[in-house]
């Protein structure tokens, strides 16, 4: 089915970049307005897509379709030695309520997991960052096991991967840039923590 359906209903370049996400060595992220899909649950991702089918975007099928494409990749991962991640997350990103409270804390408590994992390195970019966060749309870094880098970003219509070594010489300082400026790995997790436990008190209430 995914064969079929992909160059349908996955973004131009993404298929291609994923295909050499499995093989990188290391995997930098970046995004805006959402979680990184690498990092989504599936509960997450669904909320998403299905929001594309209540707004006449997508198809039940195409919505489902690519939340097995996300399950998939993320299992393309999961190989020995595992690829050593690091993430940069917006703060806005764990505040928006992707598909209710339920789903947030599920999700929150995913993140809150993977930062205890020994090749994941997560940290939060906060808000008052303002204009010092360098990117203004999603970016995806890859180091390939030859030192070779690429790169992947998307706007909402259309993905590219990015091979131009001086465009990705300049994205890679950027994202050294944000790592400064984010907060720490432990202050990172504080903060996680600190979100999903304001979204499991507003379900008590």
């Amino acid at each position: 089915m995914l064969d079929q359906l992909e160059h349908v209903v996955l973004k131009e370049g993404l298929p291609e970049y994923v295909a050499q996400e499995a093989k990188a060595a290391t995997i930098r992220l970046f995004h805006l307005g959402l979680i990184s899909g690498l990092l989504q649950t599936q509960e997450y991702a669904m909320a998403y897509e299905l929001a594309s089918v209540r707004r006449g975007a997508a198809t039940r099928q195409q919505a489902e379709a690519r939340v097995k494409y996300l399950l998939n990749r993320q299992a393309a991962l999961e190989r020995t030695p595992p690829p050593f991640i690091q993430a940069v997350l917006d703060e806005w990103n764990l505040r928006r309520p992707i598909g209710g409270r339920a789903v947030m804390v599920k999700q929150l408590q995913h993140l809150e997991e993977l930062a205890q994992q020994p090749h994941v390195t997560l940290q939060v970019a906060p808000m008052h960052l303002g204009e010092d966060q360098p990117f203004v749309h999603p970016i995806n870094l890859l180091t390939m096991a030859n030192g070779k880098l690429l790169g992947y970003t998307e706007s909402h219509k259309t993905g590219l991967l990015e091979r131009n070594a001086q465009i990705l010489a300049s994205w890679s300082r950027d994202y050294n840039q944000l790592q400064v400026e984010a907060l720490s790995r432990a202050g990172s997790v504080e903060l996680i923590r600190a979100v999903r436990k304001e979204f499991e008190s507003h379900a008590a209430h």
